[in-house]
């Protein structure tokens, strides 16, 4: 049976590790990732081009969490930290989860870090990569 909402066209066969068709197979699976359409995909990447605060920034990752299931997470790297490729920036693994997403969300991400440094600042400081205890 076919889930009651609109759900994301199936990438070409080989072009992704989606494993949508199981996914739609299972009646208990969560199928919140299913539901970023490519629409909703591009709404997404614009408001995370809009954002210009580690608040707001803070505020799409959780409701990245809360909409699709899916973690993102943005951290300063182990090493040390010079430009923007120094954060990561990383939707975890999701069933249901296009590879496309997994790159362009974090894409989005580093562009929007490299057009406002002040919010690297901001998640250094709250990672206490300055010893700031």
């Amino acid at each position: 049976m076919p889930p009651p909402f609109p759900i994301r066209v199936e990438c070409p066969p080989g072009a992704c590790v989606c494993d949508r068709a199981r996914l739609l197979a299972d009646p208990q699976a969560d199928l919140r990732a299913l539901r970023l359409t490519r629409a909703d995909e591009l709404r997404l990447i614009e408001r995370i081009e809009r954002v210009r605060s580690y608040a707001e920034l803070l505020r799409v990752q959780a409701l990245i969490n809360d909409q699709l299931g899916v973690l993102l997470r943005i951290a300063p790297g182990v090493n040390e930290v010079r430009t923007v490729r120094g954060i990561i920036v990383a939707l975890d693994e999701q069933p249901g989860l296009c590879k496309k997403i997994r790159q362009s969300i974090p894409a989005a991400i580093r562009r929007t870090l490299d057009a406002h440094p002040q919010i690297i600042y901001e998640i250094l400081d709250a990672n206490d990569l300055f010893g700031s205890n």
